[in-house]
């Protein structure tokens, strides 16, 4: 933490069918004997007082009146980071701060009031009125101008440039490290993400696609679009958190794959990413895991078919509307067109052979996603006739080019996957 970071924070939260937060709880940042950061939760019993509480997340904040700690994340409990920026919502905070880095509490107290989920930060017992609007889809070539000129480290000053800057700073923590924020339209909330001046193809168009691919292999997906401002392409995918309704908008809970697995981010500390692990997890905490779990094997598959290596486990998310959570849509499909041609590794574990993207690595653990093993084979080998059979037709559909086709032509189908 810096000198002038605060210890302390209240945590507010938005329940099930509500558009206003109440206090859920108070959230202290300190250190270990080894000064080691450590955090502690406890609910006020105001809270847990209420007929209508729900616990902030079913892992390591269930609803009761036990005082909580955690030494994983700097100390940061899994939902509470999941609600903070991400990457590129903390390089704006510290951008706007001038400050190189910042302690954890900054990030949570200076992320956007439509951060990701149901929950808010403030040094009040009460919580605040919102501080910031959502900024409309006419000013994404505003965004756009800004997130390109902080790309290339430029500093901006002038005024609209600062209030754009603010804007920016409703970035959500479900991803990584492009450019994005939140617009609104009459259809409600989207995060609009950006191209980079360093991406080898429009990856906007290419997203955009693999969503619309995997919806054809029938996984669920976020609802997506691109749109074309002042000549530059944004994506727009659909806040599936949010649901605008006559009195504002309700949040659904959220959590990371990373909290539901409670696992770190740290490269040393990755034992527990893996798919079979957090198809396990997910059948202790949703509703229908014999819908869930299967759902999920199919996003393992479609990452190994498109080669999405960047299947991280905060690139999945559970959410709950009502009292019960639930597998998001699917977000952050990527496809990586590397070299190789024997192995490709995916993030996460698959099966018995570790992270191998290969067919009887993603059958090896069947069981575990609730699948008999002949319904496991049919989804991997109608989801690979139908990847190799129409990824290009619908990437050329979506308007990607046909240089950036053929660029990325090697994500798909690569030889070792059938071996």
């Amino acid at each position: 933490m810096t000198s002038k970071s605060p210890a302390e924070c209240f945590v507010y939260i938005t329940l099930p069918g509500e558009t206003e937060s109440v206090t859920a709880g108070k959230f202290e940042l300190t250190q270990d004997r080894r000064g080691n950061a450590l955090g502690r939760f406890v609910y006020g019993k105001t809270y847990l007082a209420r007929g209508n509480a729900v616990a902030i997340d079913p892992i390591e904040l269930k609803l009761a009146g036990d005082t909580y700690e955690t030494a994983r994340l700097n100390g940061v409990f899994g939902a509470l980071r999941d609600s903070g920026p991400d990457y590129w919502g903390r390089r704006v905070i510290e951008k706007h701060a001038g400050q190189a880095q910042l302690g954890e509490l900054d990030y949570l107290l200076s992320s956007a009031d439509d951060r990701a989920g149901a929950l808010g930060f403030g040094l009040g017992q009460q919580p605040p009125a919102p501080r910031r609007k959502f900024n409309k889809t006419i000013e994404l070539a505003k965004l756009q101008e800004i997130a390109e000129a902080l790309m290339r480290e430029e500093d901006v000053k002038t005024e609209e440039a600062a209030q754009v800057q603010d804007l920016m700073l409703i970035g959500t923590s479900m991803g990584g490290a492009r450019p994005k924020a939140v617009v609104e339209d009459d259809q409600g909330l989207w995060v609009a993400k950006f191209n980079r001046p360093d991406d080898r193809w429009n990856n906007t168009r290419v997203e955009h696609a693999m969503l619309e691919l995997a919806k054809s292999c029938g996984i669920s997906v976020a609802a997506s679009r691109v749109e074309t401002i002042a000549g530059k392409d944004v994506l727009l995918v659909k806040r599936f958190d949010r649901e605008n309704t006559a009195q504002g908008y309700t949040r659904a809970r959220m959590i990371s794959g990373l909290t539901l697995l409670r696992a770190d981010e740290a490269p040393e500390a990755r034992e527990r990413w893996s798919y079979v692990l957090m198809a396990e997890e997910l059948r202790r905490v949703v509703a229908e895991p014999k819908r869930d779990a299967p759902e999920l094997f199919r996003r393992m598959v479609f990452n190994a078919l498109i080669s999405n290596i960047d299947d991280h486990p905060r690139n999945h998310a559970l959410i709950a509307k009502d009292r019960d959570w639930k597998l998001s849509p699917a977000y952050d499909l990527t496809p990586s067109p590397v070299i190789a041609q024997d192995r490709r590794d995916l993030a996460m574990d698959i099966g018995d052979q570790g992270r191998f993207a290969s067919a009887n690595n993603l059958l090896s653990q069947h069981t575990r996603f609730l699948l008999e093993p002949e319904d496991a084979m049919t989804i991997v080998s109608k989801m690979t006739e139908q990847v190799k059979a129409s990824w290009y037709d619908v990437a050329r559909a979506q308007g990607v080019t046909e240089k950036d086709a053929e660029t990325i032509r090697g994500a798909f189908l690569y030889e070792g996957f059938s071996r």
